[in-house]
């Protein structure tokens, strides 16, 4: 590979030749008029200070042709006079500019020190105006002040005319009323959208008399906590409510909410009170047939419900539930008793026995969470526990159709699971089924005895049908089952039946299941 020459040429100081020599000089044309008057004179090469230079006595340079001379009449009429180059042209006031004067004792009003603009050989310099100007405060020192007037002076004074005065009250009306129709008029020409709103406002408080709703509410949530069961490591768990019904830590609920914690013991309870505390909650006992159990939290100074009689309740009577549906704690919603002693059969999943209870039904809202709360009545006294709600759809939401176990009922049952940790119920000892639509008697057909049992040695058959138990009404199999656990173990009981058309009386002594 060659090396090609360079084709920069050698600058001095340059000895490799990187640098670039300058550019040729580029000179546009000139226009000759402009030329002419702005160029030098003719014969003229440099500049012109080199043309004339001091000591010449005015003389041009060869080739330079200058103005004429000043003729010396005027040179002599306005030079200064011989002797007189540090004084100014201005002499003091009084003199007529002689050279007496200016020599003599009396100094010049003026010099080049002083004020330089009165010296024609000074330098250009900013300064001040040449009139000197009064300030503001000067101005108002300078300016006549007139007396002043107070406005009893101008109104009663006899100082102002009346007709001055006249004036400037018709003056202030015009100005008033014109300022006046310009508000009216911007305010109902404006836009539609906007404007003053008149909002009526309702007094800052209201009246909670002992009684109504709100006064319940607040009496009793401290009592209604909620239930959370949940298993370490778990996904998922299940959620519900209770009700304080002893200062002990005693709390009811149903037994479909713990049910996970009494079937593996690594499943926790925890009760959540209305203030937020969260402490754990061990099982004391539950009854499934029954769908009830009991809890127990260890908590001083608990507000525990006072427990109603659920038996005295009449349809129509106002009811208020409380408890934790969907999660939402102390959530409280009212309504009526819909109807009284309403046989339910709920439950019954994953092959599990259902549970059949007697019930009352309320419109008040239920929904799954409320289980286990509290159903009060208008005083604030527990009178059912929440436990089941029929539904239409398939998330179960309320339609006003919700059940309560009574609490007459619910406390007996708590009372034994605290003493005893189980309980056993009453037992006829037949299995039954409800008679069909058409059938002549309304009932609860025997289909099996169990041999040795209550209904065996009181002579009930398979194919009899029950009608009443103490007195009782039966209508269907879930009738006769609550109608047997309203008694007592080995209390003897009166059943009226049908076989073969004929009505019949048998007693018969309960035994245990």
């Amino acid at each position: 590979m060659t090396e090609q020459p360079n084709a920069n040429p050698q600058q001095p100081g340059d000895p490799a030749g990187n640098r670039l020599a300058p550019r040729p000089l580029a000179r546009p044309a000139v226009d000759p008029a402009q030329a002419a008057t702005f160029g030098r004179p003719r014969g003229v090469d440099g500049a012109f200070d080199k043309l004339y230079q001091p000591g010449t006595n005015g003389q041009a340079a060869p080739g330079l042709n200058l103005a004429p001379p000043t003729p010396e009449s005027l040179a002599e009429a306005f030079r200064r006079p011989p002797g007189a180059e540090g004084v100014v042209l201005e002499r003091p006031q009084g003199t007529n500019g002689s050279e007496s004067s200016v020599n003599g004792s009396e100094a010049p009003l003026w010099t080049t020190t002083s004020d330089p603009w009165r010296d024609p050989g000074s330098g250009a310099v900013l300064a001040g105006p040449a009139v000197q100007q009064d300030s503001e405060e000067e101005k108002d020192a300078k300016r006549p002040q007139g007396a002043l007037l107070s406005l009893p002076e101008v109104l009663f004074g006899r100082r102002v005319q009346t007709k001055a005065l006249a004036m400037l009250a018709a003056v202030a009306l015009v100005i008033g009323a014109a300022g006046g129709l310009i508000g009216w008029w911007f305010a109902d020409t404006g836009s539609e959208l906007t404007g003053q709103a008149s909002i009526s406002e309702a007094d800052a408080a209201k009246e909670r008399p002992g009684g109504s709703i709100a006064d319940i509410a607040h009496r009793v949530a401290p009592a209604v906590v909620s239930l959370e069961v949940f298993k370490p490591g778990a996904d998922a768990g299940q959620q519900g409510s209770g009700v304080v019904i002893d200062t002990q830590g005693y709390v009811l609920t149903n037994e479909h909410v713990i049910s996970a914690a009494t079937a593996d013991s690594a499943t926790k309870v925890t009760a959540v009170f209305f203030d937020g505390r969260r402490v754990e909650a061990k099982v004391v006992g539950s009854d499934p047939k029954t769908d009830l159990a009991v809890v127990k939290v260890d908590v001083d100074n608990l507000t525990a419900l006072q427990v109603g009689k659920s038996s005295d309740l009449a349809v129509g009577d106002s009811v208020i539930a409380v408890g934790s549906p969907l999660a939402l704690q102390n959530s409280v919603t009212a309504g009526i008793v819909s109807a009284l002693n309403r046989p339910v059969t709920a439950g019954g999943d994953g092959g599990s026995a259902p549970v059949i209870y007697e019930a009352i039904q309320t419109d008040a809202a239920i929904n799954h969470g409320n289980s286990g709360g509290a159903l009060v009545d208008a005083t604030g006294a527990l009178v059912g526990i929440n436990s089941a709600i029929r539904s239409s759809s398939a998330e179960g939401g309320s339609i006003g159709i919700g059940f309560a176990i009574p609490s007459d009922y619910a406390v007996k049952i708590a009372k034994t699971l605290i003493k005893d940790g189980k309980v056993v119920h009453p037992d006829i000892g037949i299995n039954a089924s409800s008679t069909v639509a058409g059938s002549s008697t309304m009932g609860a057909q025997v289909r099996n005895v169990a041999p040795g049992g209550p209904a065996a040695s009181a002579g009930i058959k398979e194919g009899d049908v029950i009608t009443e138990v103490g007195g009782r009404l039966v209508r269907d199999s879930a009738e006769l089952l609550v109608a047997v656990r309203a008694r007592e173990v080995g209390e003897v009981v009166p059943v009226r039946l049908v076989r073969d058309g004929s009505s019949l009386v048998v007693d018969v002594k309960l035994a245990s299941d």
